[in-house]
C-alpha cells in the first residue's frame, strides 16, 4: 500500500475585519463562505478555508480528524490572542469519509474565530497552529 501524504497549499485565514466595540464570530466555511456575527464588520483582503491535498493507494478510504479542542492565534506585536473553534471539513471529519479517486483528494477546513473588542484584539497580523490528522481505516 502507498504511504498516505498531506500537502497544506492553503492556510486557513479569516480575512481582515474590524471587531469594533464587543466583538463577535467569524466563520469560514469549507466552502469558502465568510459571514460575520455580533459587531464584527467584514473588510476586504483575501480570505481562504485551509486547503490539503491528500494522496495514496487509489480507490482507499481515508479518516479525517479535526481538532477537539480550540486553537489560538496570537498577535506578533502584542501577545493578544483570539480563539478558533467549530471546526468543520469537506468532505466532513469521520472514519473512512474520505475517498482517495485515483489516489488523490482534496480537504478544505473552516472555522469559526471568537473576536473580542477592538481593544483586546487590535489591528495585526496573528498566527498559531492546529493539526488535523489524515489516516487510512
Amino acid at each position: 500500500i502507498e504511504a498516505l501524504t498531506a500537502t497544506e497549499t492553503a492556510a486557513l485565514n479569516f480575512g481582515r475585519f474590524s471587531p469594533e466595540t464587543s466583538g463577535g464570530e467569524i466563520t469560514l466555511s469549507p466552502d469558502g463562505t465568510r459571514r460575520s456575527s455580533g459587531t464584527v464588520i467584514l473588510n476586504g483582503g483575501n480570505y481562504t478555508p485551509a486547503v490539503f491535498y491528500i494522496s495514496g493507494q487509489k480507490a482507499a478510504t481515508v479518516t479525517i480528524a479535526l481538532p477537539t479542542n480550540s486553537a489560538f492565534i496570537t498577535n506578533s506585536t502584542n501577545g493578544k490572542t483570539m480563539e478558533v473553534t467549530d471546526w468543520k471539513s469537506y468532505p466532513e471529519a469521520g472514519t473512512g469519509n474520505g475517498l482517495l479517486n485515483n489516489g488523490l483528494l482534496a480537504v478544505n477546513v473552516g472555522a469559526t474565530l471568537k473576536v473580542k473588542s477592538t481593544e483586546d484584539n487590535p489591528v495585526g497580523i496573528y498566527t498559531g497552529t492546529y493539526t488535523v490528522t489524515f489516516s487510512y481505516n
